[in-house]
């Protein structure tokens, strides 16, 4: 059994798929444009590109393939659109399993990078301001203190002080999301899903997750085996199951 420990999550593709949230964005900036410019077929066409590996010019190019000029003002329009709509999205089903098994006794918290309105629109959309009793949104912080600075860390910290319990990063982006954490202590745990959008490797040892795992069905297991080296002085390996 996992000793008591205080779990933080991040959100995108560690609780849910960001791909189905990009999905739902595509098909409401589809329905946008076909009301701003009677254009229909932007959602495939972004679909196509988002699954070939565009990520940072998506609208562009799309709108280019369907004839349009992608002049900025356009672009500007289709972003807004796809950061503000209301999500249709879901947590992911071992996500789920996982919150609805916690102890009401060990209470969860979630730090999460991107605009403010659009990762609290995810939040709702998820239902996770019941699941989760700390939730921070970087954006909120203002421009520079997303991950990997240490405010939403230490945010997360002094809420989480009175329970005098370990805390662990569960997350899925190797580049920013855990050289902070173990600097200040914490156990990381990447969460490696199939589907997961980004795929980076860690810039250096500084910057990997104590032990890995594909699904969080596994994320008890994986804390008992760090606690364990932990005790027994020992590196904690990987575990991928």
């Amino acid at each position: 059994m996992v000793a008591p420990i205080l779990v933080v999550f991040d959100l995108d593709d560690t609780l849910y798929l960001e791909r189905d949230f990009a999905l739902s964005g595509f098909a409401a900036a589809d329905a946008w444009l076909c009301r701003a410019r009677s254009v229909k077929g932007l959602a495939p066409v972004c679909r196509a590109l988002f699954f070939a590996g565009e990520r940072l010019r998506v609208f562009d190019r799309a709108l280019e393939m369907l004839g349009l000029r992608a002049d900025p003002a356009l672009v500007a329009s289709l972003v807004s659109v796809y950061r503000s709509h209301a999500p249709d999205i879901r947590l992911a089903d071992d996500a789920a399993r996982y919150l609805a098994s916690r102890s009401p006794a060990f209470p969860s918290a979630m730090i999460t990078d991107g605009p403010t309105a659009m990762q609290r629109a995810k939040v709702h959309a998820l239902g996770l301001g019941e699941a989760l009793e700390c939730i921070v949104c970087t954006g909120a912080l203002g421009k520079g203190f997303g991950k990997p600075h240490p405010r939403a860390f230490a945010m997360v910290e002094r809420w989480a002080a009175p329970t005098r319990l370990p805390l662990v990063y569960v997350a899925d982006n190797p580049v920013k999301d855990f050289v902070t954490p173990r600097v200040r202590g914490w156990w990381t745990v990447q969460i490696a899903r199939r589907e997961r959008v980004h795929r980076l490797p860690a810039p250096g040892a500084a910057y990997e997750a104590h032990a890995r795992v594909t699904t969080l069905d596994a994320l008890d297991d994986c804390l008992i085996r760090l606690q364990r080296g932990a005790e027994d002085a020992r590196p904690a390996a990987s575990v991928d199951p």
